[in-house]
């Protein structure tokens, strides 16, 4: 995909080799509707990520990058220094919104407010362009508290209402952890080493390992209270006992 095209304030210029679903490059309807690659704040950590907004900004995807050193592409009659292979997957809107409800939350103490007063960011201005995707005024009930005043609608955060949200897409993972038979049990305990001889995975460890899927897109703090919602105790690691002391060779006093 070519960025020739001027781009706006927060696109990331240039181009690159991706692997991506059709969705996702599709020839605009108008000019200035081309799909853009665009950084926004990673629900997670709130730190600066690639994403691929399609054309119209319809549906929003996340950008994985795989890079190797010393690695560039021929393309056409030119080089591409950037050597990068980027693949390109849906990804659910909600969850970045849901950053910014969590921070307006936090700082108008739980007042109702229109999206777009929420959903601002000086130093990512296209997050706007999340409230553009499609299913977002439908879906967004599932994360706050709805007021309607007119015409107009207000929104906030509703923990309750996204702690049952996220629930269900951990079931929705795990039936797709089962479905492409995916082994997770070695993987739940290996990521807080914890030594585990079993030979089949449970349910706790598919919801488990699920969980810590989708804490990829949540932030901490959120996702210790869906651990909690999921009725999962947290795993810690056993502490390390000192290794015992040998004792000391008595030597025999000479007479």
């Amino acid at each position: 995909m070519h960025g020739a095209k001027q781009r706006p304030a927060g696109a990331h210029p240039g181009q690159w080799v991706l692997i991506a679903p059709e969705a996702a490059t599709e020839f605009p309807e108008t000019p200035d509707s081309e799909p853009l690659f665009t950084k926004l704040r990673n629900p997670s950590t709130g730190e600066a990520t690639l994403y691929l907004f399609n054309s119209g900004a319809q549906q929003l995807f996340e950008v994985k990058a795989f890079h190797e050193e010393n690695r560039s592409w021929f393309i056409g009659q030119t080089v591409q220094q950037d050597g990068r292979l980027l693949f390109v997957t849906p990804m659910d809107p909600l969850f970045l919104i849901l950053y910014y409800l969590i921070k307006a939350d936090k700082e108008q103490q739980g007042k109702f407010q229109p999206l777009d007063q929420v959903v601002l960011d000086s130093d990512y201005p296209n997050c706007l362009l999340l409230l553009k995707c499609a299913d977002v005024k439908q879906y967004i009930h599932h994360i706050t508290e709805v007021k309607e005043i007119g015409s107009q609608k207000f929104h906030k955060y509703s923990q309750e209402k996204t702690l049952k949200w996220l629930k269900k897409k951990v079931s929705q993972t795990v039936k797709a952890l089962k479905s492409n038979n995916i082994t997770v049990g070695e993987r739940v305990y290996a990521a807080t080493f914890i030594s585990s001889k079993r030979i089949t995975d449970t349910e706790e460890d598919y919801v488990r390992y699920a969980h810590g899927l989708i804490s990829e897109y949540i932030p901490e703090d959120l996702s210790k209270e869906l651990l909690k919602y999921l009725g999962l105790p947290e795993l810690k690691s056993p502490a390390v006992e000192p290794p015992l002391k040998m004792p000391g060779r008595r030597h025999a006093k000479k007479k």
